[in-house]
């Protein structure tokens, strides 16, 4: 249930099925490298989908304040998903306990970005909303990796 092993719960406890390794390849692959590394890893994939998701929005629907909502809510599922399988251990909590703490945490974290692309591109750049993006989730970042490491993904205690 530690280590490289990302199954969680109950699915946790059951050996494996014959010929299916208890650890993932990739999880393995990646443990090599040091927890925030791995994080900012996956912040990067999420900042590329937020980026992604931002600019389709934007061709069709002109609006950074709203297209901005949008974009973090995809970056945050992509990234809770990836944090899950690659950056942190198993907390031994449910799937959905885990789910919920993340999404605290991120909330938390995509407001601190929110705040500061609104206000980035509600003045001095306006004219390069993307760049607004990319110092908002640089400030997001800090917050989150704190939280996720101390609170969403903490192993959980037993009694």
């Amino acid at each position: 249930m530690h280590g490289g092993n990302v199954e969680y719960g109950a699915a946790a406890s059951a050996a494996p099925a014959p010929g299916i390794s208890a650890v993932d390849p990739i999880r393995k692959f990646f443990e090599v490298l040091p927890r925030p590394i791995r994080f900012l890893a996956v912040g990067g994939l999420g900042l590329i989908t937020d980026l992604a998701v931002f600019t389709a929005i934007m061709v069709h629907i002109p609006n950074p304040l709203a297209a901005r909502v949008v974009s973090l809510a995809v970056a945050t599922l992509v990234t809770w998903r990836l944090n899950r399988a690659l950056t942190f251990d198993c907390s031994g909590r449910q799937p959905a306990d885990e789910a919920i703490r993340y999404a605290t945490v991120a909330a938390v974290a995509q407001a601190v970005s929110y705040t500061v692309f609104a206000a980035l591109v509600l003045t001095i750049l306006s004219a390069i909303p993307q760049l607004a993006v990319l110092i908002g989730a640089a400030a997001g970042a800090l917050v989150s990796y704190s939280g996720q490491a101390m609170f969403a993904f903490r192993p959980r205690r037993h009694a």
